[in-house]
């Protein structure tokens, strides 16, 4: 880098301002009785990209942070970065090669979803019980280790075969033996196994988070315990030892690493002698011969969306996802509302450990997995709810695009 300074002068000048509008923004809206669930990210966002031209305006008129805000000030974020670097490094790959960044900037917004999906589930369990789990990430890579070893095992390769092959015969019947039919086989064969392996991971680690919650963190609530916070570090902790040695006693130390769980069908578009739109095979998706995706990533990606917008239903359109967010804002006014504050923990602890598990169950198939996998997944998802603002939902679903981008810029 020739010009270091300008690049270090531009992340002091985020560093900084972002964390004094992080700081002192939920303390005027707090003063003035307005929502600070979103302040300490908005305010962090605003500061780092205007600096005193953002905040000063912010502090006076304290407008409601919207998802139009955060995102144009993430947007300007990643411009003065991106602006930075570019000065301080003119000869860098980054800069001189637009297709590699293109590219690099698609997988880091594909990995930084699944990121997302893993940082929901820890800040859901921060909302409800106020502690952070320890264990989180060896529920993720349980999740993992779930969808190899039900994937290798005897009685699931015998009952998946027979399936492929009774789902082959009726496939044959619909479709033919077309061109059509051969490119989407695999694809289509491989979706109840596929899915079967990763509702196996979601059932085995939310049964783990709510077992572990009734046992060991029901008691906080009853007043038995004279430091909760304290012990609930203990305890998740423990819980994450237990879990990492379990594993490694149980299927050894060895990495393993899963067949990929949804082949892509060969497609080229406009046409074969012409894919410059669209050009996918069995491994790998490449968009306007410049973004290439492989096909691990995008299926993670793929699954983490589906259940992120299955949990925002889940949340704003059924009555026990809104007990849960009443219980988020206020425990006592939620009791007297008829709502169970004890089981809405156990359900959301249970809920936040299923999250970690499905995102190690999707990405299981991109790195290889062993049972000290979760403490660096655990480390990115505390980075990213800090980054996103505590107990924060879309806080946690930009803390972890985030991260996702900054780790693709930075390989």
């Amino acid at each position: 880098m020739e010009h270091t300074s300008i690049f270090m002068s531009a992340m002091l000048w985020i560093i900084v301002w972002g964390a004094l509008g992080g700081i002192i923004t939920p303390r005027i809206y707090a003063r003035r009785d307005l929502d600070i669930s979103q302040a300490s990210l908005g305010g962090a966002a605003v500061g780092a990209a205007l600096g005193p031209i953002g905040l000063i305006p912010l502090w006076i008129y304290t407008p409601r942070f919207t998802t139009r805000i955060l995102t144009i000030a993430s947007l300007m974020i990643v411009g003065i970065i991106v602006v930075a670097f570019a000065q301080a490094d003119p000869d860098n790959l980054c800069v001189t090669n637009g297709d590699f960044v293109i590219s690099q900037l698609s997988n880091g917004l594909v990995i930084g979803v699944i990121y997302s999906l893993m940082a929901l589930g820890l800040t859901l369990i921060y909302s409800i019980l106020g502690v952070v789990s320890f264990a989180h990430g060896e529920f993720y890579m349980v999740g993992g280790m779930v969808v190899y070893y039900f994937s290798v095992f005897p009685l699931y390769e015998r009952f998946n075969t027979q399936l492929m092959n009774a789902m082959q015969q009726r496939y044959l019947l619909w479709f033919g033996q077309t061109t059509w039919y051969e490119n989407w086989e695999a694809l289509l064969l491989a979706i109840p196994g596929s899915v079967f392996l990763i509702l196996s991971a979601a059932v085995v680690t939310f049964i783990l988070g709510v077992l572990f919650e009734l046992m060991f963190l029901r008691v906080m609530n009853t007043g038995q315990i004279e430091r909760p916070k304290e012990y609930a570090i203990l305890v998740t902790f423990g819980l994450a030892f237990f879990l990492q040695y379990l594993v490694q006693a149980l299927f050894g130390a060895n990495p393993v690493k899963v067949q990929r769980l949804f082949p892509f069908p060969d497609v080229e578009l406009p046409s074969a002698e012409n894919s410059w739109l669209l050009d996918m095979s069995p491994g790998n998706l490449r968009l306007f011969d410049a973004i290439s995706i492989p096909n691990p990533r995008f299926t993670a990606a793929v699954i983490s969306v589906v259940l992120l917008l299955l949990l925002m239903w889940f949340l704003f359109r059924t009555w026990t996802g809104r007990g849960l967010r009443a219980v988020s804002q206020d425990q006592q006014a939620a009791a007297v509302a008829g709502i169970n504050p004890n089981t809405m923990s156990t359900l959301a602890f249970g809920m936040g450990a299923m999250l970690a598990g499905v995102s190690g169950a999707s990405l299981a198939q991109v790195f290889a997995w062993l049972p000290q996998v979760g403490i660096p997944a655990a480390a990115r998802s505390f980075v990213i709810i800090v980054l996103g603002g505590m107990g924060s939902l879309p806080g946690a679903f930009v803390g972890g695009i985030l991260v996702g981008l900054v780790e693709m810029v930075g390989v």
